[in-house]
């Protein structure tokens, strides 16, 4: 939700600090829904810098702030983390301005801005400063700070794509009428044209490329003058200075035919320029908001309002911001669940792949759990919120995705860090350029200049690493595979290792039924039913084991027997009464008093079963491997990577577990503190490790490792270590993320080489006069573009057998 609005919209809320405040007051139920109408209508119409003027104060308001803030409480004191979209970015230079403003501003502890995504995180003191005081500052250097669901909202996308259209229409069209007027000049020799027609074909040109400079070119300068007032030099000072001098030079031959200037006018240079940056500069927002807009829909599923159910059964449209505990809502097909609750209708059809990793939908009856987030595929269901907000699931995946997407990769902060000197090398340059070309052929001189200052803005690279790692990481995120650092791209793709934890990673945590021996006499089945009478009433994991495999084996028409009674010896096993008087025993050898040979030297667990003659039958169990796990394992080897077993279970059942699934090595009875030193040994052997666990009991190994995966959709999400969260659990993910992460440090590698070879011979072209500023500005947009459309190929591909999630759309 927008949160900024002009001062006669501002009479509803009182000023910052007064006693009834947003930060004191309680709020109003039914004023949100005409306070999200007005700042809607207030954003569509305005796209200028922010001013004075403007009013922040419902930033302050708490019911608006959980949106995009969480409060912590750290040793007494209260800590703010929020993260919010500066709208007005355009590249690295624009990150470091808003960073800049609020590092300085007093209560902020940290300011983080991702140039690729323009998300803000920022750590505040809410007892030092309120946040509209920080976005009022943000706001007087041109930039306008926005909560993540307003920013990516289609209103403000469209207002903010309409407004780039005009500027590149109005440099479109100038740029034909001016080339109109200048070709006669290049195709005639010098004298033909009457004095008088050229010097009004000059005019004409001169009156057209006013719009350009003025209105087209507003950005440049709005950008340059942002950065001058800070004491910086950004990526539009030199683009700026190209377009001002290229004007004034060609207006004074315009105006002074005679004087020093008036043998040549570059007015169809200037305008073609112009028109080269604003089309690449706008096609690299799109390009650039489909890398991050994977994430961007994931992240923004919730409905902004819901139906809520009233005391008389009808329903009222309200905000899902005002939903409490409790409440009775009713979510329409293809809407999302706004928060976590118990289904009230007899069915729902919903899909649950964003949580889970479920690809396929599925059915919830009356009384079972929904998660927010989860799309509802049928009729309109009825569901009881149980939890709402930060206290969800869902929002915990977003944590999670915003962690990724304001966080700066290693390279992309190199580059950041070349991009100032290398801004102030190219306008040292441009001036040394033109100073040597003066001495040569003064009518020259400022274009070459020009064209230096053009062609060398480094924006390709600042993009080059930063757009393909997100381009990556949305889509894994569309297929259940959530990135929490970008940087472990770089990591992953890197590692000659995968080590495996067995229980919950390369097993299920459940027993199956392996094996049934059974006395003479007494079939499969038999025993199957007798023993799942008494496993039934126990939770053991055995009992579980047998009770589920006697529901899928043995038909519903095999006589049960009637029991009695029923007991359970804890460690021991389960015995019964039937209603004849006999004793039935399930569990240990010793137990049941009976005698039974292992047939194999492996530690599998087991159970028996006796009555009044005797042993019945010895059930052998197995914990159950995923079915992905073997072919993982095998595509890890057939890329050249290592695979061990780490497991603190018992040798024979970590062994047998190693076999079946063919890792080459196997490390048994191994206690955390075991893993954490067996970790630090390879790794200091030179092993760059992947550490895979299920995210519950793996907390230092996974922290440790080069990089790390968390299997499973129950692992704490905000708690885990990892750097990478599958949700569904399969094995063979981390197989399809590594090959995802190859290609992604790949594409950046060929795109810091295409960004370098660029500047590298295009400046020496620039310099010895052979670049006109046209083709500079068409060489500067052209290689942004390119390293934007070779990130997109990653967000393109299936990503070698991924599946996407149904309901999430490939590009954005």
């Amino acid at each position: 939700m927008p949160y900024a609005r002009s001062m006669n919209q501002a009479a509803t809320l009182p000023p910052v600090g007064s006693p009834t405040s947003a930060t004191s007051r309680a709020p109003q139920p039914t004023g949100i829904e005409e306070r999200m109408n007005e700042r809607a209508g207030w954003f569509g119409e305005h796209q200028g810098p922010l001013t004075v003027t403007d009013d922040f104060a419902v930033l302050d308001d708490p019911v608006e702030q959980k949106e995009f803030t969480e409060f912590t409480d750290e040793d007494g004191q209260v800590r703010a983390n929020s993260v919010l979209m500066v709208q007005g970015m355009y590249c690295a230079a624009c990150a470091d301005t808003v960073e800049s403003v609020l590092q300085h501003m007093p209560g902020v502890e940290r300011a983080h801005v991702h140039a690729a995504t323009r998300r803000l995180s920022l750590r505040w003191d809410p007892a030092i400063t309120q946040m509209s005081t920080l976005a009022q500052f943000v706001g007087k250097t041109g930039y306008r700070l926005l909560p993540l669901h307003q920013a990516l909202s289609i209103s403000e996308r469209l207002a903010e794509t309409r407004q780039g259209l005009w500027r590149l229409f109005v440099a479109g069209f100038c740029m034909m009428q001016v080339m109109m007027y200048a070709w006669p000049a290049y195709v005639t020799e010098p004298g033909e044209i009457p004095a008088d027609i050229e010097q009004l074909l000059r005019w004409a040109s001169w009156i057209l490329s006013l719009p350009v400079v003025f209105f087209a070119s507003g950005p440049f300068f709005q950008g340059a003058w942002r950065d001058l007032k800070l004491g910086r030099v950004g990526m539009d000072t030199p683009v700026s200075v190209g377009i001002l001098v290229t004007f004034l030079v060609s207006s004074a031959a315009t105006f002074d035919p005679a004087g020093p200037w008036g043998q040549e006018v570059w007015f169809d240079s200037l305008t073609m320029f112009v028109f080269f940056l604003l089309g690449g500069r706008y096609l690299e927002f799109k390009a650039r908001d489909r890398t991050a807009g994977a994430l961007d829909s994931l992240m923004n599923r919730l409905p902004e309002a819901c139906d809520r159910q009233r005391a008389d059964g009808s329903f009222e449209s309200i905000s899902v911001r005002r939903l409490e505990l409790g409440n009775v809502v009713r979510v329409q097909a293809g809407q999302a669940f706004p928060g976590d609750g118990e289904l009230l209708s007899p069915s729902a059809t919903v899909d649950e792949a964003l949580l889970t990793g479920e690809s396929h939908p599925v059915t919830r009856s009356t009384g079972e759990a929904v998660v927010a987030g989860s799309f509802n595929l049928g009729g309109p269901a009825l569901v009881r919120v149980n939890k709402l907000g930060r206290d969800t699931r869902f929002a915990q995946i977003v944590t999670l995705m915003e962690q990724a997407s304001t966080e700066k990769p290693r390279l992309a902060i190199l580059a950041d860090r070349i991009a100032t000197p290398f801004l102030l090398l190219v306008m040292l340059s441009a001036f040394f350029a033109g100073w040597y070309w003066w001495q040569i052929d003064h009518t020259k001189a400022f274009a070459v200049a020009v064209a230096v200052l053009i062609v060398t803005c480094p924006c390709a690279l600042a993009l080059a690493t930063p757009a393909a790692m997100l381009a990556s990481a949305g889509s894994l995120a569309r297929r259940g595979i959530l990135v929490r650092r970008l940087q472990a791209f770089e990591a992953l793709a890197g590692i000659n290792t995968v080590l495996f934890d067995k229980t919950g990673t390369l097993t299920h945590d459940r027993l199956v039924l392996q094996e049934v021996r059974t006395r003479t006499g007494t079939t499969r089945e038999e025993a199957l039913q007798l023993a799942a009478g008494l496993a039934e009433s126990s939770l053991h994991p055995v009992s579980r084991a047998l009770a589920l495999a006697a529901k899928t084996e043995c038909e519903t028409d095999l006589p049960r027997p009637q029991w009695t009674s029923i007991s359970e010896t804890a460690g021991h096993g389960m015995q019964g009464i039937t209603d004849d008087g006999f004793e039935v025993r399930l569990g240990s050898s010793a137990f049941c008093g009976v005698q039974i040979e292992p047939v194999s030297d492996q530690e599998s667990p087991r159970a028996h079963l006796s009555d009044r003659t005797g042993w019945v039958a010895t059930f052998e169990l197995q914990e159950g491997l995923r079915s992905d796990a073997r072919s993982a394992v095998q595509a890890l080897r057939d890329m050249g990577i290592g695979t061990w077993l780490l497991s603190g279970d018992k040798e024979g059942a970590a062994r047998l577990v190693g076999k079946a699934v063919g890792v080459d090595h196997v490390i048994a009875g191994a206690s955390p503190e075991r893993k954490l030193a067996e970790v630090m040994e390879l790794q200091a052997r030179g092993v760059r490790i992947a550490m895979v666990g299920d995210g519950l009991n793996d907390g230092p190994v996974l922290a440790r490792a080069d990089t790390s995966f968390a299997l499973g959709h129950a692992a704490p999400l905000a708690q885990a270590q990892s750097d990478y969260v599958i949700q569904g659990g399969q094995v063979m993910d981390v197989v399809r993320t590594l090959r995802q992460a190859r290609s992604t440090m790949r594409t950046v590698r060929q795109n810091l080489i295409w960004a370098g070879a660029y500047n590298a011979i295009s400046v020496p072209m620039a310099l010895v006069g052979w670049m006109p500023p046209w083709l500079a500005g068409l060489g500067m947009a052209a290689s942004s573009l390119l390293v934007i459309g070779n990130a997109l190929r990653l967000a393109r591909s299936t990503g070698a057998g991924i599946q996407p999630v149904p309901g999430i759309p490939e590009a954005i």
